[in-house]
């Protein structure tokens, strides 16, 4: 037990001594990763994207940004922004190929503010994102979503 213990300190030692950001700069991304910087600034980005997701026929489900929560305790950070987005009727195709995949809708498309005023727009692709539950059903589903959220992407940063 000890032994372990030893083996699981030497294990974690190195990042006691490496800051959180310098961290999480070296962790890479996930599989099926993509960002785009946008010419436009962060609301107008954001404004866009809501605009693309309906334009193609996807449900913005939900929102959440950690700068507009800031700024409401008069707080001042870079523009971050999560916009959840699905569509019932791939839920119920999800679901009826892969209940454990449920805990990944909605997919989601991340906007954050660069330090030059531009914004960046990052996702995952819907078929890398379903990829470990398995299953041709779902794996069909998820590669019909790939093009759709590539599109709401480049309809929405003008590329």
């Amino acid at each position: 037990m000890l032994k372990a213990a030893r083996l699981s300190l030497l294990a974690v030692l190195p990042f006691m001594f490496t800051s959180p950001a310098a961290f999480a700069q070296s962790i890479t991304a996930l599989p099926g990763t993509h960002t785009v910087t946008s010419p436009y600034g962060f609301d107008a980005l954001a404004t866009r994207l809501e605009k693309a997701i309906e334009a193609n026929k996807m449900g913005l489900v939900a929102q959440a940004s950690a700068s507009r929560g800031a700024a409401a305790r008069g707080v001042k950070i870079p523009g971050n922004l999560v916009l959840m987005v699905f569509r019932n009727d791939y839920a119920v195709r999800m679901l009826a190929a892969s209940v454990p995949a449920g805990v990944e809708a909605p997919l989601r498309i991340y906007v954050t503010e660069d330090a030059d005023g531009k914004a960046r727009v990052t996702w995952r692709a819907p078929s890398a994102v379903f990829a470990p539950y398995g299953g041709a059903e779902l794996a069909a589903m998820a590669r019909e979503l790939d093009p759709i959220f590539e599109k709401i992407v480049r309809d929405a940063a003008g590329i």
